[in-house]
């Protein structure tokens, strides 16, 4: 049996143009004489549709536009779409099943996530039912994303209890550095728990603070991977798998039954022959992207997305000379064209001719808009505005914040003028520990690199250099020199914060694994040092509530994944 994979990239609330997207799907499923064409999890509105599932005209608008997609589907072909459901005033995350002109079948997610980025308990009423297809060439099983996610699930009931030599699971799987392992060691698992084939369809794209990875998979009864598609791109590809092999594997094992199975016939008519250029996948599978190529792919797709999907054509960034404006440029660039940004140099009493040169070497190199706007006198008028209500003060932070505040707003201006789309640059270490300012560096509408520790900034800035042999984008100066805000005079970041190599390790220890104090110090870092990162986080979570949304490339990052009290007086 031939299984076309529809890797396609929704757009939330997007009904006409999902369905477009589907349909082509359909079409080279049907060219490509595929038996299945498989979409993903919620294709026909996009995920997470949040709290538009609360409108309920909104999901019967979504069961519509289902309808019509069922009457292209041919009596050859079973269509499997991702789409909510509006059952007896509830609603469900389901699958539907199209084959002849109309709707065959409805499965009702049964697993629901409900922790990290996952809110499905908020919208949906759990499924009680398993669902197994019987189709000419055996019985094939339809779940969606967290219903394969455990052991003992919907899957192995579906096929050791129901007969099913294919499970095919629907998905929408955010994406975070290093999940891709994980997810094909469990897959694998859970095929060589069934005894079938295991076909794995994710959806691709960017969504507000997601990323959806695509990389889908196919897996065979033994747990042997059979085929991976593109990492952060759409892809339509075949699979052909045998279920007679599965049958044989499977043998007599039982289930235990937890839900009731129901098997659903399907009078379908042999699929035509296969378009010749339309093969199946390769026998040996791709590799997975390499560390630093996979997470600067998602920060690229993160950008397109955000921008296109939101009609941005054009964005707009500080560079400071810094390396964290040079990446974000950089990935603007490459998500978006050199065309299409501008990057924008304001340089003050305090920038150094070493930043200043920087900035504008790195627009040259690589093709950005490049405008250089002083703030001196701008800085020096709010000096002299502010001079009575600051006297008898020392100076300090609010002085220094000025520059920043004035940038903001310059950034915003060019924004509000060509409707262009601002970026920012702070990295998770800075967002961590507040050493950002508050409508000033912070001012934008999408934040690239907030969920990448500064560590991690280094190693991509040194990974985008290295994919240009002779060639370097980033100025190896930028790299090399220490990090400074350049606010003050001779400024460095290590004169408020920890090195970061330490400070990174703490971010991650209390944020990300919830450590407490003494957990951390337990791990051989400095208590000064850890009692200072800690109390910043804490202290700065006003600052993070009011930053622009970013992609999440890290296992937990700031905003959906971490809901913590601003007014809040527990510490460690």
């Amino acid at each position: 049996m031939r299984i076309a994979l529809a890797q396609i990239n929704p757009t939330v609330g997007d009904l006409a143009g999902n369905s477009a997207l589907i349909r082509r799907g359909i079409e080279l499923a049907e060219q490509g004489g595929a038996r299945l064409a498989v979409f993903p999890e919620l294709a026909i509105c996009g995920y997470p549709p949040e709290d538009l599932l609360l409108k309920d005209h909104f999901v019967r608008d979504c069961e519509e536009a289902v309808r019509r997609l069922a009457a292209d589907v041919g009596d050859d072909l079973v269509a499997i779409v991702g789409c909510p459901l509006w059952e007896g005033g509830l609603a469900y995350n389901g699958a539907a099943v199209l084959s002849g002109g109309s709707v065959q079948a409805l499965y009702r997610k049964i697993r629901l996530p409900n922790y990290a980025v996952f809110d499905e308990d908020r919208y949906f009423a759990s499924g009680d039912r398993v669902l197994v297809l019987q189709l000419p060439e055996g019985r094939v099983a339809v779940n969606i994303c967290e219903d394969i996610w455990n052991a003992g699930g919907p899957s192995e009931e579906a096929a050791l209890g129901g007969g099913a030599g294919l499970i095919v699971n629907i998905s929408m799987s955010p994406y975070h550095f290093g999940k891709g392992p994980a997810r094909e060691n469990m897959l694998a698992e859970r095929a060589r728990d069934s005894g079938a084939y295991v076909v794995y369809l994710n959806g691709v794209g960017g969504q507000d603070e997601l990323i959806f990875d695509g990389q889908s998979l196919v897996f065979d009864p033994r747990g042997v991977l059979r085929a991976r598609l593109a990492a952060f791109a759409e892809e339509v590809q075949f699979v052909d798998v045998d279920l007679e092999e599965a049958a044989e594997v499977q043998g007599r094992a039982e289930a235990p039954a937890r839900w009731p199975v129901d098997v659903v016939e399907l009078e379908l008519a042999q699929p035509p022959s296969p378009d010749p250029d339309r093969g199946p996948a390769p026998a040996d599978p791709p590799p997975p992207l390499e560390r630093m190529a996979e997470l600067y792919a998602a920060l690229q797709l993160g950008v397109r997305d955000y921008a296109q999907k939101n009609g941005f054509r054009h964005v707009v960034l500080g560079l400071s000379g810094g390396i964290d404006s040079a990446l974000t440029a950089l990935i603007a660039v490459d998500a978006l064209g050199p065309e299409r940004v501008t990057g924008v140099s304001m340089p003050s009493r305090f920038t150094s001719g070493g930043t200043r040169s920087d900035a504008r070497l790195l627009a040259e190199r690589n093709g950005i808009d490049f405008r250089e706007i002083p703030i001196e006198d701008a800085f020096t008028a709010y000096l002299k505005m502010l001079s009575p209500h600051f006297s008898g003060t020392q100076t300090g932070v609010a002085e220094e914040n000025l520059q920043a505040r004035i940038r903001g707003n310059l950034l915003m201006a060019l924004s509000n003028k060509f409707g262009w789309l601002v970026l920012t640059t702070g990295n998770k270490s800075e967002m961590a520990t507040g050493y950002a300012t508050l409508y000033g560096d912070m001012a934008g509408g999408y934040a690239v690199i907030k969920d990448v520790p500064k560590t991690i900034v280094y190693q991509l800035a040194e990974y985008r250099n290295k994919l240009e042999e002779g060639r370097e984008p980033i100025p190896l100066s930028t790299i090399t020199r220490p990090p400074s805000a350049e606010l003050r005079a001779d400024q460095r970041d290590q004169d408020s914060l920890p090195p970061y190599e330490i400070l990174d390790q703490i971010v991650e220890a209390y944020v990300v694994l919830d450590e407490s104090i003494e957990e951390i110090v337990a791990r051989g870092l400095p208590r000064a040092d850890v009692e200072q990162v800690v109390t910043l986080i804490d202290r700065n979570e006003y600052k993070r509530r009011q930053a622009p949304p970013g992609p999440r490339v890290t296992s937990k990052a700031f905003g959906k994944d971490r809901r913590l009290p601003i007014t809040n007086r527990y510490r460690g």
